[in-house]
């Protein structure tokens, strides 16, 4: 697992732009922004939002090191289901076992580790 630091140097990379490009969107210095990466300082809140909004990931991802790419509702409910019709209730049930998918393998692999 990735530490914070890693994690947004990856990205920027992936997403091929300087430090300076990410420095601007966040409204810091490339400087300060320098700083993120080698983990000598950490982003106030509104910049970490920031952060996982621009690379297109969540705050937790960001922060655990996991890589989970975020994707709009409606992208998700065309991907589970199609053109058939189902209200945002259905969908959150759907995202809340994924979570609990997530976390029961999560914990599988720990205990493995063992």
């Amino acid at each position: 697992m990735s530490t914070f630091s890693d994690k947004i140097r990856e990205l920027r990379k992936q997403k091929g732009v300087s430090q300076a490009v990410v420095a601007e969107y966040l409204g810091i210095t490339k400087q300060a922004y320098s700083l993120y990466e080698t983990g000598k300082r950490e982003p106030d809140f509104d910049s970490l939002l920031k952060l996982a909004d621009y690379f297109g990931t969540d705050t937790d991802s960001l922060l655990s090191g996991d890589s989970a790419i975020k994707v709009s509702d409606s992208r998700l409910k065309f991907a589970l289901f199609g053109d058939t019709e189902i209200d945002d209730e259905v969908l959150d049930d759907v995202k809340r076992l994924a979570k609990l998918h997530l976390e029961l393998r999560r914990s599988k692999e720990k205990d493995a580790d063992k």
